[in-house]
């Protein structure tokens, strides 16, 4: 692993804890989480901006509380599921393991909570990767913590 990487992954979260006091990134069993400042609507918008800044588009979305509503006729939070690719990773992770589509896209959510916060939360690419020990893999994922944590951070 190039060490330049390698000294950026082990400094980053000391970064982000220092700039985000107030409302820091969360690590969770399944990747990252933050409460913002935003409403549901501005934090989706936010983030899809600081998302294609890290080279992501935003390939579904998964409209919750709509699905609910049609499917269960229940009554739900706003709660949005987000789909994201870098096209160069993706293709970078396939040719090191080709049934990663699987796995893909990635996932990013957005949902207001039981206490009317706003929360935006990552997966973790390294944690759910690392189930299939593949290093070439293991390094592309690497790279895509570290655009999902600079997303984490700007928001």
């Amino acid at each position: 692993m190039n060490t330049g990487l390698l000294i950026s992954l082990l400094i980053l979260p000391f970064l982000l804890m220092a700039q985000n006091r107030e409302h820091p990134v969360n690590e969770t069993a399944l990747g990252y989480n933050k409460v913002v400042e935003l409403n549901f609507e501005q934090a989706l918008s936010k983030l899809k901006t600081e998302l294609k800044k890290e080279g992501f588009g935003v390939l579904t979305e998964v409209d919750i509380k709509d699905t609910f509503k049609k499917k269960l006729d229940v009554d739900f939070r706003p709660y949005q599921i987000l789909g994201v690719c870098n096209p160069q990773l993706a293709r970078r992770s396939i040719l090191a393991e080709e049934e990663i589509g699987l796995m893909l896209p990635c996932k990013f959510i957005v949902y207001v909570n039981k206490q009317n916060k706003t929360v935006i939360a990552a997966v973790d690419p390294v944690k759910t990767m690392a189930v299939l020990d593949n290093k070439k893999l293991a390094e592309a994922a690497e790279l895509v913590q570290l655009k999902f944590k600079k997303v984490m951070d700007s928001l």
